[in-house]
């Protein structure tokens, strides 16, 4: 059977973008405060996933939600599967956007919202190609099932819920990263450094450091709050003022008596491309380090001279790279300090498909001990990898071949996609090449030309993997 894909989209297109914006409107950030029985992670996520458990009972698929965590919707018949696996929830919105986060505002043939490209828009893409191959009553051999996780831009509690009661798929696809094929994502790590110092004893005591939302987001802002007699505040200020003006960032103040609380503002990037933002925790201990004080905490000593420019592990003896992934990045997510209490850096390790993961830990126990720390791993996800050769990969790439005229190479991230929960699994777009990465940064978007290509790429997909 021969289809013109994109032409049966481009039909459609006005309906895609409008269920896509409706989706998008859903405020799917994690919210434990509302979690409960069946809505494990939020109402905001629970109302996503139902969502589109609703549209699939709207279109006649096979549904169903496990208990909150995870849900699908399914089409075809046969033994063997096809996964899809996207994910409903977003990371926090931030600050600064043009305009709502959640309107799903549409400018300049652009679609602005948080999720629009990681992962919401790229869902409905998928969900809006299966509902197409089943609309044009292609026949199957296999199923077709779209998994929606919950928990992907935290802890994955959703994809362990998943399989610990459903099956695994034959193959599968992520459509939650680049164009063309995503073949090798690295190791996964987070980490949290704890400080065993609970105080801040000098001429100018640190009251408190916070910084960072989520680990695997570049920290936007940083705050800090001093005390000390009004002749060491005045001459921190003028130090403050001089630094913004050199580095070139914004920053405010606010001085009382005897407190100064002092914020930079950086730049927002997701955590698996550190270097793409500025890391305002970072750029504060920088700062404080440099006024040389006496007894500050030994963590900022650590960030804002070691650390400070570092994305790839040097100072922590962990850098390794290898041609298939490239190098080890380190991202600082969550700074927390209250005096008083010990003091918490939070990591973001991506580490090559290559590389040995237990060797990294022991490292890091090695770096944390010279720094008067002790270290905790939070989560560990081992690396993602598909040989070239195989049946799922030289098939995607003859999909994404016929409908772009651009050759279809492959790729390897630092970031994490549920396509390494797969046994057999790659991630497939949405990102187009030579495409802005706005992923976790404010005035997210996707572009309505790409939305569209993707889901006539998608639905291809499915018929050649499936048919």
């Amino acid at each position: 059977m021969k289809i013109n894909w994109l032409n049966e989209v481009e039909k459609r297109k006005d309906q895609l973008i409008n269920e896509t914006q409706e989706f998008l409107r859903i405020n799917s950030v994690l919210d434990e405060s509302t979690a409960s029985a069946g809505q494990p992670f939020g109402k905001g996520i629970a109302n996503a996933l139902q969502h589109m458990l609703t549209e699939g009972e709207d279109r006649g698929f096979s549904v169903k939600n496990l208990d909150g965590y995870a849900g699908y919707v399914e089409h075809g018949s046969g033994k063997e599967s096809v996964g899809i696996l996207c994910h409903l929830d977003v990371v926090p919105a931030g600050t600064g956007w043009t305009s709502p986060p959640f309107a799903a505002e549409i400018r300049e043939e652009k679609l602005f919202a948080r999720g629009a490209i990681d992962n919401k828009g790229p869902t409905m893409a998928a969900f809006f190609a299966l509902a197409l191959v089943k609309e044009l009553n292609v026949e199957l051999s296999k199923r077709v099932r779209i998994i929606f996780g919950t928990d992907e831009e935290s802890n994955w509690r959703c994809v362990e819920h998943y399989f610990e009661h459903e099956e695994m798929p034959t193959i599968g696809f992520a459509p939650d990263a680049d164009f063309p094929i995503i073949h090798a994502e690295k190791g996964i790590m987070d980490v949290e450094l704890k400080f065993s110092e609970k105080d801040s004893d000098g001429e100018v005591k640190l009251e408190t450091f916070k910084s960072g939302e989520r680990l695997n987001m570049v920290p936007e802002s940083a705050e800090v709050k001093l005390k000390g007699n009004e002749e060491h505040l005045a001459s921190i200020i003028a130090s403050f003022s001089a630094f913004l003006e050199e580095k070139t960032f914004e920053g405010s103040f606010d001085h009382t008596k005897e407190t100064l609380v002092l914020s930079i503002l950086g730049k927002s990037a997701h955590g698996s491309t550190p270097e793409r933002g500025i890391n305002a925790s970072l750029y504060l201990a920088e700062f404080l380090h440099s006024l040389q004080l006496t007894k500050l905490p030994a963590f900022i000593s650590l960030l804002g001279e070691k650390c400070q420019g570092d994305f790839y592990g040097q100072t922590l003896g962990i850098n390794v790279e290898d041609e298939v992934s490239g190098p080890l990045t380190v991202n600082v997510g969550k700074v927390s300090y209250k005096r008083g209490s010990s003091a918490g850096v939070g990591l973001n390790i991506r580490y090559p498909v290559t590389a040995d993961g237990d060797k990294i830990i022991h490292a890091l126990k090695q770096a944390a001990s010279d720094n008067q720390a002790e270290i905790k791993v939070i989560d560990h996800m081992t690396p993602s990898y598909v040989e070239g050769d195989h049946p799922l990969i030289k098939t995607l790439q003859g999909v994404y071949e016929r409908q772009t005229g651009e050759k279809a190479g492959l790729l390897a991230i630092g970031g994490g996609t549920y396509a390494r929960s797969l046994d057999v699994g790659v991630a497939f777009g949405p990102m187009f090449p030579g495409r802005e990465d706005v992923a976790h940064q404010k005035d997210e978007y996707i572009l309505i030309d790409d939305l569209i290509k993707a889901a006539a790429i998608y639905a291809e997909a499915i018929y050649e993997l499936a048919k």
